[in-house]
């Protein structure tokens, strides 16, 4: 019989909230996800931000919400993809984070105008995306931004 490693109650949250952040993104590789795996989704992302919530910083809680946001999106529930999306820009206007996450919190907020479609907001929002993504400085981070904010659905406001 094999021993069970025990994790402390920190290392519990902190490895179900990554475990479950990569679910999302498992889900989001998916061409055809059935409505079930989409209701999982959504799940994962906020039970995700649960767990970070209690042993994350900061920027995990920021990220969190772009995930959410982002699954919301996806899904295109624009109302809960803005909310969530506004609250990914307060924590980064908060906590003054710049570079790859203030791009992403624009990237949010512009991919949620989308799905409301509301254009011109969009259009704003795409504009502070790509100038924040053009200024991140590791090329690795900046090429992966862009990639994922080529990436739809943008719901015909591009």
């Amino acid at each position: 019989m094999s021993e069970e490693k025990k994790y402390s109650e920190q290392e519990s949250h902190q490895k179900f909230a990554g475990d479950l952040n990569n679910l999302v993104w498992n889900f989001l590789g998916k061409s055809n996800r059935t409505q079930e795996e989409d209701d999982l989704m959504v799940h994962a992302a906020h039970a995700s931000y649960f767990h970070w919530s209690k042993v994350g910083k900061a920027i995990n809680l920021q990220r969190g919400e772009w995930m959410i946001s982002h699954v919301y999106a996806v899904l295109n529930r624009p109302e809960s993809a803005l909310y969530h999306a506004q609250r990914c820009l307060e924590l980064t206007s908060q906590h003054k984070f710049i570079d790859f996450d203030l791009a992403y919190a624009y990237e949010s907020m512009a991919r949620a105008y989308a799905a409301i479609g509301e254009k011109s907001k969009c259009a704003e929002y795409s504009k502070l995306a790509k100038k924040a993504g053009d200024e991140i400085k590791n090329k690795e981070n900046r090429e992966l931004f862009f990639s994922d904010f080529e990436t739809g659905p943008w719901y015909q406001t591009k």
